[in-house]
């Protein structure tokens, strides 16, 4: 029996500011490009100090829905320790994994599932 995972928090809302990032199959590495997306993530929440943040983990549809989840957890506390070691204060963030249950794009194809693999970023005032 699969387990549904949580909606975001409605108090959560897309930010144009904080672009989402991209993984490499099966990692949870932070890549020299989607670390420049984090450096610009991190000046945004220092200017915007009282701005919490959620960020969703989410994986490919390859691999079974207990490895995707586990995936898109590390994915998401990868960024989350990225962006603590720039100065953002740890108790801003909060973490979800979808796995694979909200794809951007569902064909089966390499760019397909590169686009699936990424963390979002949603935040509201704390």
């Amino acid at each position: 029996m699969e387990t549904a995972r949580p909606a975001p928090p409605a108090e959560f809302s897309a930010n144009d500011a904080l672009k989402p990032i991209h993984f490499d199959f099966a990692k949870s590495d932070i890549r020299k490009s989607d670390a420049e997306i984090l450096q610009a993530s991190a000046r945004w929440l220092s200017e915007h100090p009282r701005d919490l943040v959620l960020i969703e983990g989410h994986a490919d549809e390859r691999g079974t829905t207990e490895y995707n989840l586990a995936l898109g957890e590390r994915r998401a506390r990868a960024a989350m320790n990225f962006l603590v070691a720039q100065g953002i204060a740890v108790n801003r963030f909060s973490i979800v994994s979808y796995g694979e249950d909200r794809p951007l794009c569902t064909e089966a194809n390499e760019k397909c599932w590169a686009r699936n693999r990424r963390d979002m970023f949603l935040t509201k005032p704390q």
